[in-house]
């Protein structure tokens, strides 16, 4: 039956738990099924070819359970690989630039927005077209921010590297005078705390996970697809490098995370 099959998430890493998270506090009822690609993050720094390939590796794994939905929470996926990806299923996909966009336009007085996000995410251009195609009259300034991935996938969210890092980052954005910042990666959530600090009162923040979470509701509703009952089933997380790794850094994220991990090998070694 169609409204109890899962809903299917993934990520290069951690930072898709963001948008699972937010997922599972929107549909309590529903199952979520994870997959982080740990063995092959960062995608932000490789090739679109190479980023549409792990992609359709990853879908494809996901296929085998059958789900209702779904969702790349990985910008980068979302930015170079959507419409390969919509090719790969016959369920409502995904991403999370057009959600972000569209929360970016709804929050901006100014019609000046910032975007941070991977060298990829930036280099694609997505949220650009994204805010132009609901609004023309709005202007987007972006930033790539590489090492923001790799200081959450080790657990470096605080402190003075970070604020350093997040300072020199944003400043350039900032001097746009800009009224709205989108967190163009399902890993700067986490980095929330210090970002709004630097950018200040004045800038609102866009989380991604947040409006992703709140398209997956809506288009659930709208098919009559969601889950019935009281039921809130546990997570199932798949890693395709260390676990370990995967729930110590999770678990800042998502500090309440339950449910099982399990290490897996996607490709075609995986589908044999």
């Amino acid at each position: 039956m169609k409204a109890d099959a899962p809903i299917a998430i993934f990520d290069s890493g951690v930072g898709g738990l963001t948008v699972a998270r937010e997922v599972n506090r929107a549909l309590p009822h529903e199952e979520i099924i994870y997959l982080g690609d740990t063995a092959r993050v960062p995608y932000g720094s490789k090739s679109a070819a190479t980023v549409k390939r792990f992609a359709g590796e990853c879908v494809e794994f996901l296929l085998h359970f059958r789900p209702k939905l779904v969702i790349i929470a990985c910008n980068t996926a979302s930015a170079t690989a959507l419409d390969s990806l919509d090719e790969m299923v016959d369920v409502p996909l995904w991403g999370v630039i057009e959600p972000g966009a569209r929360a970016a336009l709804g929050a901006s007085d100014l019609r000046r927005i910032g975007v941070i996000g991977t060298r990829a995410t930036v280099k694609s251009g997505a949220y650009a077209r994204a805010v132009a195609a609901l609004d023309k009259g709005a202007t987007v300034f972006s930033r790539a921010c590489p090492l923001f991935v790799p200081l959450v996938e080790e657990g470096r969210t605080e402190g003075p590297v970070v604020k350093a890092v997040a300072q020199e980052y944003l400043s350039p954005v900032l001097e746009q005078e800009i009224d709205t910042l989108i967190l163009g990666c399902t890993h700067y959530p986490v980095l929330k705390p210090v970002l709004a600090d630097i950018a200040g009162a004045a800038v609102t923040l866009i989380d991604s996970a947040e409006t992703t979470a709140t398209a997956a509701r809506e288009v659930l509703a709208a098919r009559g697809e969601e889950r019935a009952g009281d039921a809130s089933p546990k997570p199932r997380f798949f890693v395709t490098d260390v676990i370990e790794d995967f729930e110590r850094v999770g678990r800042n994220i998502w500090p309440d995370m339950a449910g099982s991990t399990e290490r897996v090998e996607i490709g075609r070694a995986s589908l044999r």
